[in-house]
């Protein structure tokens, strides 16, 4: 039998919003299997959060650099934000944006690109020689289309161009440029508050979806519905999934009355042309990365032999 820890409980109530027992007992149900807990609260209905707001523990800036058809959005990271605001590190972060923009978004083809008479990978090396702190470039990626605008929004700005989350969006479309590239920017913006999982619902992993599908089923299930009803609901569900992570099915965050999808169409007229969102990327600063965390208070007393 796992071992249930007062750390795996905080976990899952952080990430549910569900009450302590009811966390422990589904660690219990489970065997300390943190997804399953998450469904099984689910199932429940104990849960109040489908996901997770993963603790962002990385540090350095993510840069997006956008030149008319197509766009590029970089992580570099380094240890401490007192990095992120030296001004020799956000212009490495610009340089190698620039780079991507150049040769597109393979991590090691930017590292072997040359920034004057020496490869980019070189010219991570000279910063962390001259600032002293390990840095390196984590990830990149690349949009572009052949008709329309590829333009990007950076939240959190400690440079033009650099920050704490970036955005890119790809439209394509014949109409005129300059509105595209508003547009595009509005629906960055978007993308940076609301965080979508795909475009729309045919983007969506497959897996994903059963899995909403099968908690939404079992949680009506053990209720004693009937199972023509619970497809019912269970499609219902559905729909309203899709309008919480699809880009498309989503309130546009500059009206809330109205789905991505109506605004892009009203949009059309303005523009000259139909829109079509080509793809997105959100980058947020250490997503995906943990940090071992550490007890500040203790580590200083320990450095001055106390306890």
């Amino acid at each position: 039998m796992a071992t249930i820890t007062a750390a795996m409980v905080k976990e899952l109530r952080e990430s549910t919003g569900a009450g302590m027992m009811d966390c422990k007992a589904a660690l219990t149900e489970t065997g300390g299997d943190m997804q399953a807990a998450q469904d099984w609260l689910r199932k429940k209905g104990l849960s109040k959060a489908a996901k997770k707001a993963g603790r962002v523990a990385a540090e350095g800036l993510i840069g997006a650099l956008t030149s008319g058809k197509k766009g590029v959005v970089v992580e570099v990271n380094s240890e401490t934000d007192f990095v992120a605001r030296n001004e020799h590190f956000q212009g490495l972060v610009k340089i190698i944006a620039q780079v991507a923009l150049d040769v597109g978004a393979d991590v090691e083809k930017i590292k072997a690109a040359k920034v004057g008479s020496i490869t980019v990978e070189a010219a991570i090396a000279d910063s962390i020689a001259t600032i002293g702190e390990n840095q390196s470039l984590r990830r990149a990626a690349a949009l572009e289309v052949s008709e329309g605008v590829v333009s990007s929004y950076v939240h959190g700005a400690v440079i033009e161009g650099a920050g704490k989350l970036g955005v890119i969006v790809a439209l394509e479309s014949p109409g005129k440029a300059d509105e595209l590239a508003a547009l595009g920017r509005q629906l960055a913006m978007h993308v940076a508050a609301a965080n979508p999982q795909a475009i729309d619902a045919a983007g969506l992993d497959p897996e994903i979806v059963k899995r909403e599908k099968d908690v939404l089923a079992d949680k009506y299930r053990q209720q004693g519905k009937p199972e023509n009803v619970i497809e019912k609901i269970v499609e219902s569900g559905l729909k309203t999934y899709y309008k919480e992570v699809t880009l498309l099915e989503q309130a546009f965050i500059h009206d809330s009355g109205k789905s991505v999808a109506q605004a892009l169409k009203e949009a059309e007229g303005k523009v000259g042309g139909p829109i079509k969102v080509a793809g997105f990327v959100r980058y947020a600063l250490g997503e995906g990365i943990e940090k071992e965390e550490t007890d500040f208070a203790a580590e200083v007393a320990a450095a001055s032999g106390k306890k």
